[in-house]
């Protein structure tokens, strides 16, 4: 096992002005998940590819362990790597799929056997060894290409968004499993997705892209709790973090007729370019549903409410003289999503009253975007 290490690693098309990957800095430790993670277009997948040996670095440079594998040829690399199309074989059977890298490189017939039976236990294909991929569902296939990467034995697995052609349930099945297997393997991981869900269930840690620049690298609790900036704010949790700006009044940030508190100690770290005003953030969570006239109490005029058995959220606009306020959310402009209890789910076109708890706010600079620790 080893670890894996980017040292300003960039890559930039040809043709292109801008980078896909801009001197990405991150360390992965030995035997560590980590999910690389963002929209599309933010250069998580030119990122694995970099480490693969599948796209050029131009400059910087990229560790295996101690290795610097930069200009190294990617049969060398000692990496296996898990698509997103399973890219098997389709002449060939299960078996013959999973130990195809081993006969290339001339591992002896028993061995290669011996290696395959064994990843099938793990991945519970034993059944379907003879079988050719067309006869397997698309679950079964995705676990054979994971059987693929594991009888290699290698250094480093990358797995770039293999559960996307997955329905929704078998998404949720096969993650588990993915998740449980690296920890029983202890292989270093480095997976890609665009989902983030998928991001906080599965990684040891989570790195987070923006337009090739590294946003945040934390565990799924630091992204959720002291997210970097508004980028990673807006991004990681779902339903998505409300997040607006607001001018600041005598100490107050304004929402209308309602007010935030602001401790003096945020109001201190506030810059010229932040014009004031402050960006803050909260999640749909952090919201309690108050009687009409509660103090400071922000009006939301339901929308739509997404009952899902154990929780209801509430998708709603500002209401009232807060209509103006500059806010979004995961369902858009001017938005506002609110959790409220399941059994006391308010009508759509009512108007309920909402308060953010003391303390779960989220404070960032409207300048920069950057988080304000106070």
């Amino acid at each position: 096992m080893a670890t894996v290490t980017y040292e300003k690693a960039t890559r930039v098309y040809p043709g292109t002005e801008r980078p896909a990957v801009d001197a990405l800095d991150l360390h992965i430790e030995d035997g560590e998940f980590l999910v690389l993670v963002g929209p599309s277009g933010c250069g998580k997948s030119t990122s694995l590819r970099m480490l693969a040996g599948l796209e050029d670095v131009n400059s910087g440079r990229i560790l295996i362990g101690d290795r610097d594998v930069t200009d190294v040829q990617p049969k060398d690399r000692d990496i296996a790597m898990v698509f997103q199309n399973y890219a098997l074989y389709p002449h060939m059977t299960v078996a013959d799929n999973m130990g195809f890298a081993l006969k290339i490189a001339g591992t002896p017939k028993a061995d290669i056997r011996q290696r395959v039976e064994e990843a099938a236990k793990i991945l519970d294909l034993t059944q379907y060894l003879d079988r050719k991929p067309k006869a397997l569902s698309g679950g079964q296939r995705q676990r054979v290409a994971m059987g693929r990467a594991i009888v290699r034995q290698p250094q480093v697995f990358l797995m770039d968004e293999p559960l996307s052609n997955l329905d929704a349930k078998l998404r949720v099945q096969t993650r588990t499993q993915i998740a449980s297997l690296q920890r029983r393997l202890g292989v270093t991981t480095v997976y890609v997705t665009h989902d983030q869900t998928e991001a906080l269930t599965m990684g040891d840690r989570i790195a987070v892209l923006k337009d090739g620049l590294l946003q945040q690298v934390g565990t799924p609790r630091d992204m959720y709790d002291t997210p970097a900036n508004v980028f990673v704010a807006g991004f990681i949790g779902s339903p998505a973090m409300n997040i607006g700006t607001f001018d600041i009044v005598e100490g107050v940030a304004t929402v209308g007729s309602a007010g935030i508190a602001v401790t003096r100690d945020a109001l201190g770290q506030l810059a010229a370019d932040d014009k004031n005003q402050i960006t803050i953030g909260f999640r749909p969570e952090s919201l309690d549903v108050v009687p009409e006239g509660t103090p400071n109490a922000i009006p939301v005029v339901v929308n739509i409410v997404e009952e899902l058995g154990s929780d209801a959220y509430v998708y709603g606009s500002l209401a009232g003289n807060a209509a103006a306020a500059d806010v979004t959310s995961g369902a858009g402009d001017s938005q506002v999503i609110v959790r409220v209890g399941p059994r006391q789910v308010p009508a759509k076109g009512e108007t309920i009253w909402v308060t953010i708890r003391t303390g779960e706010q989220h404070l960032f600079h409207p300048g920069s975007g950057l988080r304000i620790d106070a």
